[in-house]
């Protein structure tokens, strides 16, 4: 019977792992290891992931991968990860009050004015980043969303100029599984932090404490940072640090990052261990009395073996040494073993299999977790379960439900739309358009007042006021759009957006985490853009970056709406709605390429918390729209003002550098003129049309307002609705205007910007010519 087979509720113990390499690695860091017990908590609608509930924590998993973990099935779990009763003193020492953490004869104090340097490091969704903010005084953004710090962030402590700490991407272990724990191991391995902080879940200690135990092996200073203490402690539970530091070896320190208690004694144990250098005081975790005691006798055999090779690599020993149990490529190829080495490794790792009756990475794994389950009951008094944990649970009923799901997920979206476009997003940009439109009046006044030439008056107000305005005016539709995006991502809606969506998007090579960037695509490409960020795959990004453009953003409704009332008066529904089809249909076209050729392979495996739902915090969306404001607001007056200067100087003068009164007469109708036989075999020859759409490479709605002047208002005399289709499609389709590839440029880089420009100009002409020949049929 494999994990796939377990129904919702029924509980199981995990006989054996399949798989190879780093995926079946990340399972066992996760905690599915022989011998863990499962429980299924529930199903996505469409029946793929799962979610289930390991060492007292829950996780998704996709059932492909859960089919290779073979289980028996148990009436109810034997381990019921209950800690003590009580802890008697919850009084925590400060510095030096309890003789353990000072005074110590290993202590080697840094020379004075060196700068003392952290690696801030945690599992996902943690509390890193707002430790982070509280710490160093940062305003980076924080959401209830695994994965939203996807590079490192560095900054001094507050008050500290001589310290800086840097935010690491979460991770759950230190094997080299993805991109993130590649980044976050190499930092504390190749950069030799002075010490770590690493925060840890208090209210979902068991897998959080995993990975405190790889780092302790690093022999590197460290402090552990117990975070979410009111949580604990609001529910009923607690902690006996103490212990628990005598037991680990480090300091412990519980605080609250989001409400900035206990950060003053964290920075104070932390500035102490870097600066005397405080080595943890234990690193062997192993039970030598119980079946741990082969997996003990293999990494100190293997740690003899490898002590030369471990120093001369600059790798902490017992680190390397359980990493070379576990077969881990990067530690084995930095080590260098010749064979006679590599031969007695096996076999020392074969005769401890043979004796534990388990591989070598599940011994491993499972002498941690072991370990870990004694820890917990001996410090932690679990908390009741959470008013948070309750609530989610009902609102998980309608929002992640078999037949409810899909419609929420539906009626959220249009509502977002709507409340977007067409309520607060459009009157915000009303106004905008009249503060811009008055500005620009005055200052056209003050230009004809002051007899200013007339080429400079025509740059300021056709030019700048024209094309940036235009752009502007789309600034209250982006801080609208990411305001509820915000909402969503910080009460913890998103991730189950991922959780809902993953098996649909599977089916084109992307994880369930792409869905949301590409529906805010059909808002505006530039935030759909910026919010792949939040995607922990660089080939899911990548690949979600160049399928937004394919969803069509509002600003092409102008386009779509001038065509059909002066062509297609009568069935303006049917089209719009097979326009938003067919962009969405040769996206899915699209990314089946992009999957067997670009980016080949599978996304990355579904494994990911559902964090309970949290009220947003008001701080934490007005950072993030500001932040998303003034991004947009550099951009408008950069690359959008020159953009718009280049169009206007193009439109305006000759190749002799005269004033033309006629646009046909123009440099830019010349370059026109030049693309229209490219254009003629899709029925859009006339140079006016290449001109509008070479203008709607600034602002999508500008094609319209071009195509107003060149053919004064009677096109549909001029044009054939054949020709008119053509035009839809290749609209719909070719390249996204110049914020867009700004933004692209910025994640990416500038041959991929320039790459997505050419593919679609290429896509849109190939759709355009399909439909013009299926018209002359």
């Amino acid at each position: 019977m494999t994990l796939k087979d377990l129904e919702i509720g029924k509980s199981a113990v995990i006989t054996s792992v399949g798989g190879k390499g780093a995926l079946r690695q990340h399972f066992l860091d996760m905690g599915m290891i022989p011998g863990a017990e499962v429980t299924v908590v529930k199903f996505a609608p469409m029946g793929d992931p799962m979610e289930l509930q390991v060492h007292g924590y829950e996780l998704t998993l996709r059932l492909a991968e859960a089919e290779q973990i073979e289980i028996e099935q148990i009436p109810k779990r034997s381990r019921s990860h209950a800690g003590i009763e009580a802890v008697s003193d919850l009084a925590h020492p400060g510095l030096g009050e309890d003789g353990k953490y000072h005074s110590r004869e290993d202590e080697h104090p840094l020379p004075e004015g060196t700068t003392l340097t952290y690696a801030l490091v945690g599992n996902q969704n943690c509390g890193k980043t707002t430790l982070f903010n509280q710490l160093t005084g940062s305003s980076q953004h924080v959401g209830n969303f695994p994965g939203v710090t996807v590079d490192r962030k560095t900054g001094s402590i507050k008050g500290h100029p001589d310290t800086e700490i840097t935010d690491l991407p979460g991770i759950y272990s230190m094997s080299p599984y993805s991109s993130e724990e590649i980044v976050s191991r190499n930092f504390v391995l190749d950069e030799k932090p002075s010490a770590i902080i690493n925060i840890v879940d208090a209210t979902n200690i068991e897998r959080n404490l995993y990975l405190t135990m790889q780092l302790l092996e690093m022999d590197i200073p460290m402090v552990v940072a117990m975070n979410m203490m009111d949580e604990v402690l609001g529910n009923q539970g607690s902690i006996d640090v103490n212990k628990m530091e005598s037991l680990l070896g480090v300091p412990v320190i519980p605080i609250s990052a989001a409400k900035n208690e206990g950060v003053d004694e964290l920075v104070d144990h932390a500035l102490h261990i870097a600066k005397y250098q405080e080595h943890p005081l234990r690193q062997d975790f192993c039970d030598k009395s119980d079946h741990d005691g082969a997996v003990h006798r293999c990494i100190h055999a293997v740690m003899h073996l490898i002590e030369d090779h471990a120093a001369q690599a600059d790798i902490p020993t017992r680190f390397a040494a359980t990493k070379a149990i576990e077969g881990d490529p990067l530690i084995l190829e930095k080590l260098k073993l010749d064979t006679n080495e590599t031969e007695m490794l096996e076999h020392i790792v074969q005769q401890m299999e043979t004796e534990r009756q388990v591989d070598r990475s599940a011994a491993i794994a499972d002498m941690r977790f072991d370990f870990i389950e004694r820890l917990c009951e001996q410090t932690v008094v679990k908390p009741k379960e959470s008013k948070e944990r309750i609530r989610s649970e009902k609102i998980d009923k309608i929002l992640t439900g078999k037949y409810t799901a899909i419609p929420c997920f539906i009626g959220i979206m249009v509502l977002v739309f709507y409340l977007t476009f067409n309520v607060i997003g459009a009157w915000l940009q009303g106004l905008l358009e009249i503060g811009i439109d008055k500005v620009s009046a005055l200052v056209e006044a003050a230009l004809t007042a002051a007899n200013v030439n007339s080429a400079m008056h025509s740059l300021v107000i056709d030019g700048i006021f024209t094309g940036v305005g235009s752009v502007l005016s789309f600034l209250p539709i982006i801080v609208t759009l990411f305001f509820f995006l915000s909402l969503m991502e910080d009460s913890g809606y998103v991730a189950r957006v991922a959780f809902v969506m993953d098996k649909l998007l599977r089916k084109i090579g992307l994880s369930g985490r792409s869905i949301v960037p590409m529906l805010i695509g059909f808002g505006c490409t530039v935030p759909a853009v910026m919010a792949t960020r939040t995607l922990t795959s660089e080939r899911d990004r990548k690949m979600t970056i160049l399928l937004t453009p394919f969803m069509s953003c509002t600003a092409k409704l102008p386009i779509y709406s001038f065509f059909v009332s002066a062509f297609f008066p009568k069935k303006g529904g049917f089209i719009m709605a097979g326009l938003y089809l067919l962009g969405i249909l040769v996206g899915i076209l699209a990314a089946f390429l992009y999957n067997r050729t670009l980016f080949k392979g599978d996304p990355v495996p579904f494994v990911m918390e559902l964090p309970n739902y949290r009220l947003p915090g008001a701080r934490n969306v007005g950072q993030l729209l500001w932040e998303k404001a003034k991004d947009f607001l550099q951009r408008a007056f950069s690359i959008i003002l020159l953009a718009s200067m280049i169009i206007w100087f193009l439109q305006s003068f000759d190749l002799h550098l005269n004033l033309v009164k006629d646009s046909a007469d123009s440099i830019l109708a010349m370059v026109a003129g030049v693309l229209a036989p490219i254009f003629k075999p899709i029925g859009l020859g006339d140079w006016r049309i290449c001109t509008a759409l070479i203008s709607g490479f600034m602002a999508k709605e500008s094609v319209v307002s071009t195509l107003e002047v060149l053919f004064s208002g009677n096109i549909a005399s001029v044009l054939t609705p054949l020709a008119a289709a053509s035009l839809l499609v290749f609209s719909l389709l070719y390249t996204p205007c110049v914020a867009a590839i700004a933004s692209i440029k910025r994640e990416m880089g500038s041959k991929w910007a320039v790459g997505v420009v050419v593919w679609q100009c290429v896509i849109a002409w190939v759709a355009a010519l399909i439909v013009h020949l299926i018209g002359m049929i």
